[in-house]
């Protein structure tokens, strides 16, 4: 199972198609963690999963999202509602409450995965606005047996990491 993961892409409409274009083919999900900062009819034609950040103002967006991708059972959420950029505590609690099993947001603008008690946390980084590297940033997400293996690239498909868990 692959996962393509984005967030905070502020209306960068080419470079977000690019990465889309890029992997649709070759992901089962993909996956956009809010602050696209565009309307919803954008999204309409498009095959992906889309929730509404702090710096979206269409309220068609929901604020999270929770689906199922083969056995895997996905939370999506913008992250501000849940103060991840301070602590993932909440969102832990939230992800444990509706039996996710991955959870996907963005809001801080920093790329990093990390497991907790037999949950996958991704955030992708963002596609326009990265802190705390220069590289603009997006992940795709493999469970491949009995681990998950995180690639984080920039918009130029650079490997930036790899985290295995």
């Amino acid at each position: 199972m692959k996962l393509l993961i984005m967030s905070d892409t502020h209306s960068a409409t080419n470079t977000m198609d690019q990465v889309i274009e890029r992997h649709k083919h070759v992901v089962d999900t993909i996956i956009h963690c809010g602050d696209s900062e565009l309307n919803a009819n954008y999204f309409f034609e498009k095959p992906i999963h889309v929730v509404r950040g702090n710096c979206d103002t269409d309220d068609r967006f929901p604020l999270e999202q929770l689906f199922s991708v083969q056995d895997a059972k996905v939370l999506v959420v913008h992250g501000h509602k849940y103060n991840v950029k301070t602590t993932l505590m909440s969102l832990f609690y939230r992800a444990q409450e509706v039996q996710a099993s991955v959870v996907c947001f963005g809001h801080s603008h920093l790329l990093g995965a990390e497991m907790q008690e037999g949950i996958l946390f991704i955030n992708p980084g963002s596609l326009q606005q990265p802190r705390g590297r220069k590289e603009k940033s997006y992940a795709v997400a493999e469970y491949s047996g009995d681990s998950w293996t995180v690639l984080f690239y920039s918009d130029e498909h650079i490997l930036l990491e790899k985290v295995t868990l």
